[in-house]
């Protein structure tokens, strides 16, 4: 990737020089900035997304240690609430401010990498899990280079569930992170950590990952943006050579959509020998928001593919979602795909236990011993004990089965060109119902629930997002105030389509001044 050409053309971008050039300052001058308030400084710092930071940056109206101070203040003041961080890098982000950063699109921003399979050299990833408590990486990810090239100050890390292996950020080893909208419900997972983290103002955007909808679940429960990419669009290597046999991606939570394609541009690109390259830009994503979509053709999917109830609130927000795409001139009909559900879910759940299971086998070489059940909560003991049984015929067929299903997602869209889906079947779990530590019988149920509109563009590699258009009212059986998102999917490498969509629906429908209660 040529940072050097992306950074000039994201500069040039038109969308970010109007943004920048009517960013207010985070205060009129350092004086004035010394004798504010820390709440005051707080609420400036909050009423701005990443870009516009940089730009403050960029301006010299605020510093990178100041914006990094604000952000570790906010998380050591709602981080008890919330549990959103578990492992803190904040020494060296200081340092690392003290030295010139990068001149990237993103310099002296604060950031957050979620604890799961990331690599920052000299610290610790967890996996979220007791077995990788202390396991500490000698260099960075190809991900991490390419945030630090873009400037951004990376000053923790963000809880997730053991292997990412729930859609509720619940492990032994990290407690529980909250919804900053209902602290007795999920933040959603895997990235719930850093949903909830940039939900509760810590920071304006943060790293995820989606294996089975582990960006968009998230973003869902709290209320924000979440794009997981195509298949092959953001590199994982360079000891990840394909996440969960190429279901997994990686990119961020966020609370604007331009954040989300800034983001994506400055970090997108395979890197040499990568397994997966997805097809180039036509032109940075970040000069699609705003521009306006063509007419688009979108199927309304009101039943995932797996045969689950949809909670009413779910419902209402995909139905409120079509209206609104209606009212902008896009034509909705009721559509759905027809799959072999059966042979592609058990595809599915086998590439993720024999991806689980691998990642468990190269840390009992690390250690020099077999893991024991005591270092595992139960469900992943048992998703780890499956992977390691399948035989490779298993997995080769498990390969064949996704792989047709993209296929037939392919021939599907060649009608539309989005869907549009609730993103869960269910409202954010109230905590504890999405735990991996009970039988795992008692486990798959509201996790099915949870992720079976999500999980089916792992399966087949397309880039979807998550959008909160959303909150439930006071007048419905559902508790008031929570955030309920709806998912589009479009087709694979059109990550455009969805960033000029998503624009679209934020400007009809804004939602950043929406603000979680905590």
């Amino acid at each position: 990737m040529d940072l050097a050409m992306t950074r000039r053309r994201f500069l040039e971008a038109s969308a970010f020089a109007a943004a920048a050039a009517s960013v207010p300052a985070l205060a009129a001058d350092a004086g004035s900035r010394t004798k504010a308030s820390a709440s005051t400084r707080f609420a400036e710092y909050r009423g701005h997304d990443a870009l516009s930071l940089a730009a403050l940056v960029r301006r010299g109206d605020a510093s990178p240690a100041e914006l990094l101070e604000l952000a570790i203040a906010r998380a050591e003041a709602v981080d008890p609430k919330v549990t959103a961080l578990v492992v803190r890098h904040f020494e060296l982000a200081r340092e690392a401010v003290k030295r010139k950063l990068p001149d990237g699109p993103f310099a002296g921003v604060p950031y957050l990498l979620k604890d799961l399979a990331i690599a920052m050299a000299g610290t610790i990833t967890t996996e979220g899990s007791r077995l990788f408590a202390d396991a500490k990486h000698e260099r960075d990810s190809t991900l991490t280079e390419r945030y630090r090239e873009a400037g951004l100050v990376v000053f923790g890390k963000t809880h997730s569930p053991e292997f990412g292996g729930s859609p509720s950020s619940e492990s032994a080893l990290h407690g529980r992170t909250r919804n900053p909208w209902d602290p007795t419900r999920s933040a959603g997972g895997s990235s719930g950590g850093s949903a909830a983290a940039v939900a509760a103002g810590i920071v304006p955007a943060a790293h995820a990952t989606d294996g089975g909808g582990s960006i968009r679940i998230p973003a869902s429960a709290c209320g924000l943006f979440g794009l997981k990419p195509s298949r092959g669009r953001v590199p994982l290597g360079p000891t990840i050579y394909e996440g969960w046999g190429g279901m997994s991606a990686a990119h961020c939570v966020s609370r604007s959509v331009r954040d989300s394609a800034a983001l994506l541009d400055a970090v997108q690109g395979p890197a040499t020998g990568d397994a997966y390259a997805a097809p180039p830009r036509e032109r940075p994503f970040i000069e699609e928001v705003g521009r306006k979509p063509a007419r688009l053709r979108i199927a309304w999917m009101k039943q995932a593919v797996v045969p689950v109830p949809v909670d009413p609130a779910c419902e209402a927000a995909a139905a409120r979602a079509a209206a609104l795409c209606t009212s902008l001139g896009h034509v909705v009909e009721e559509a759905s795909p027809e799959l072999d559900v059966e042979a592609v879910y058990r595809g599915f759940g086998l590439l993720s236990s024999v991806g689980i299971a691998a990642k468990v086998a190269a840390r009992e070489k690390v250690l020099g011993r077999a893991v024991r059940a005591d270092e595992l909560e139960a469900v992943s003991w048992t998703t780890v004990a499956s992977g390691k049984a399948a035989s490779g015929m298993d997995y080769a067929r498990a390969r064949d089965a996704i792989h047709g299903a993209s296929r037939v997602l392919g021939r599907f869209m060649e009608r539309y060109d989005v869907i549009l889906s609730p993103t869960m079947a269910m409202i954010p779990a109230k905590l504890g119902a999405l735990s991996l530590s009970q039988p795992t019988e008692q486990f798959v149920g509201p996790a099915t629930a949870a992720s079976c509109f999500t999980s089916l563009f792992n399966i087949t590699g397309q880039p979807a997002m998550s959008v909160p258009l959303h909150w439930t009212a006071p007048d419905t059986d559902a508790p008031a105030g929570v955030p309920i998102g709806v998912q589009f999917a479009a087709r694979f490498a059109d990550e455009a389509t969805l960033f000029r969509l998503a624009s679209q629906l934020e400007e009809a429908a804004p939602w950043r001044d929406r603000i979680a209660p905590i």
